[in-house]
């Protein structure tokens, strides 16, 4: 036998196997991918905030933690909440069959203490910024859980719009934890943010759309289908195409790129009308969506240090 091989009678009681397995439910249940997603958004708006606002981000660095920290948390305990009420659809769909609620790795009523301490710890760590900042931060909270989660997410098509609020009130807490948000630049970041959401949900409830109506999830491309999903997606990408010009304080390098990402985006969407296979057409747009809010937001912090 050689020195790193483990018998197989040991194998399932490996610390190391026991560890990685809890790592890999512990990034489910947080829903990894979404919350780092959501943070970048509080950063730019943070980072921003000081820049137009002629502070030093260096020197709002306790500050800073604070805000990304307790947003985190907020978050964090908003999609373990979701996780938790969406037990039962989730084991019927492929895609989330394997979270830890639904598989009993880690109890239901631990993943309810879980929602609610990290909700309760994130807003206290708001509470140490600004008022106005732990408000934007209770509004998505409050949006995702109560309205988007256990009101509308099942029943109405529209369930798409209102889970859209949750995901783009984070960047006002950033820029509300250094000054009010009553500012062009945080506006167009919430409305950036809420428009791009949609096509991107679109996408990916296209490709799970099967799933969706086993599961009985009112999205638009099961209750409506996927040519009037595509005709949406159409236009709330067209809705995108006059925001960079409202950033013009963030430069022409900014303006260009913003635009060209614009266009390439509306005219991958058209193409979806000549596409012959819906799904990779659509996963096509998913991924598009993904890398534009990155890029996009990344660029923002970027051309203000160049």
């Amino acid at each position: 036998m050689g020195i790193n091989e483990i018998p197989s009678s040991e194998k399932g009681n490996s610390p190391f196997l026991n560890t990685s397995a809890l790592l890999k439910d512990l990034k489910a249940l947080f829903k990894a991918g979404v919350l780092f997603a959501n943070v970048l958004p509080v950063f730019t708006g943070f980072w921003l905030a000081n820049y137009f606002t002629g502070n030093s981000f260096v020197d709002n660095l306790g500050l800073f933690l604070l805000t990304i920290i307790g947003s985190t948390l907020v978050m964090a305990g908003a999609l373990i909440l979701n996780n938790w009420y969406d037990v039962d659809i989730d084991t019927i769909m492929e895609r989330t069959k394997n979270r830890p609620t639904v598989t009993g790795n880690i109890p239901l009523k631990i993943v309810l203490k879980m929602g609610i301490f990290f909700t309760i710890i994130g807003f206290m760590m708001l509470l140490f910024t600004t008022i106005e900042a732990a408000i934007y931060g209770f509004i998505g909270w409050f949006t995702y859980v109560f309205l988007y989660t256990m009101w509308s997410k099942r029943r109405y098509t529209f369930n798409t719009i209102i889970g859209s609020v949750s995901g783009a009130v984070t960047p006002l807490i950033g820029w509300a934890a250094i000054e009010s948000s009553l500012h062009i630049v945080p506006i167009i970041l919430f409305l950036i943010l809420f428009i791009f959401q949609m096509p991107h949900t679109f996408a990916i409830a296209m490709r799970k759309c099967e799933e969706y109506k086993a599961a009985g999830v009112a999205m638009l491309p099961v209750v409506r289908g996927f040519k009037i999903t595509k005709v949406q997606i159409i236009i709330y990408v067209a809705c995108l195409l006059p925001f960079p010009f409202f950033l013009t304080s963030l430069g022409s390098m900014f303006i260009v790129i913003a635009t060209i990402l614009n266009v390439g985006w509306l005219a991958v969407s058209i193409a979806g009308f000549f596409s012959k296979n819906d799904l990779k057409w659509a996963y096509v747009i998913f991924l598009y969506s993904v890398n534009y809010i990155m890029v996009l937001f990344l660029l923002m912090v970027i051309v203000t240090i160049i």
